[in-house]
């Protein structure tokens, strides 16, 4: 599970091989939790078009959503997506289907690590330095009541289990999940792949390629209102 994150910097943004050539106005916080907004690169409107980058909310909200309060508690639970079930979960199988693939853009993500019976925030990033991108779904939901549009997105997540790194990551006995961050050379194939071909990029990140370093982040403002 990924609650907490860096995205990248906007001047590092274009320097990543993420196929854009505009950056969005709004700008995004240096630390992003549920609720908060960050970028996101996501498919050309048409064929041909080059990747877009976005400013969505990080948490899923789904089209079906009723009103602003059920958007909002959604919202601030569905961060993340375990791949296995995306394709038929309510809240994931839209995007899936109609192939709303994202990319997050990041320096580090954030994991406890329970080794010394508490948790200890570790930060985990590319062993040499460099930012990523990780899979996700994207979505817009439109408020009937006023008619506003909402991006958000969701990062997709696979077992962990026996990860010599990600392994050792939240409390003993849990389940243990990681991101999926897409190789440089995938990023185009993930932002248009089939359902099936997305199905099978889904797949942990080799120990040796990442790097793990236990350091408690800053204290966090209060999580904002989806809306």
């Amino acid at each position: 599970m990924c609650t907490h994150y860096t995205p990248t910097e906007r001047e590092r943004l274009m320097a990543i091989e993420l196929g854009i050539i505009d950056l969005p106005v709004t700008q995004w916080p240096p630390e992003v939790f549920p609720c908060y907004q960050a970028p996101i690169v996501v498919a050309g409107a048409t064929p041909g078009e080059p990747p877009q980058c976005l400013v969505a909310r990080f948490g899923l909200v789904p089209r079906w959503c009723a009103d602003a309060r059920q958007a909002t508690d959604m919202g601030r639970r569905t961060y993340n997506a375990r791949s296995e079930t995306a394709a038929v979960k309510p809240s994931y199988r839209g995007p899936w289907r109609e192939r709303r693939y994202a990319l997050a853009p990041m320096a580090h993500f954030y994991e406890p690590c329970w080794e010394s019976g508490r948790a200890v925030p570790w930060r985990v990033g590319r062993a040499d330095g460099a930012p990523f991108a990780v899979a996700g779904l994207w979505e817009r939901w439109t408020d009937r009541a006023s008619g506003e549009i909402t991006t958000s997105f969701t990062l997709l997540t696979v077992n962990a289990d026996g990860h010599p790194l990600l392994g050792r990551m939240h409390r003993p006995g849990e389940e243990k999940r990681m991101v999926v961050i897409v190789p440089p050379h995938e990023y185009t194939d993930w932002l248009h792949a089939t359902p099936e071909q997305a199905a099978h990029k889904m797949r942990t990140t080799p120990a040796d390629a990442l790097q793990g370093t236990p350091e408690p982040p800053g204290t966090p403002a209060p999580a904002p209102s989806l809306f």
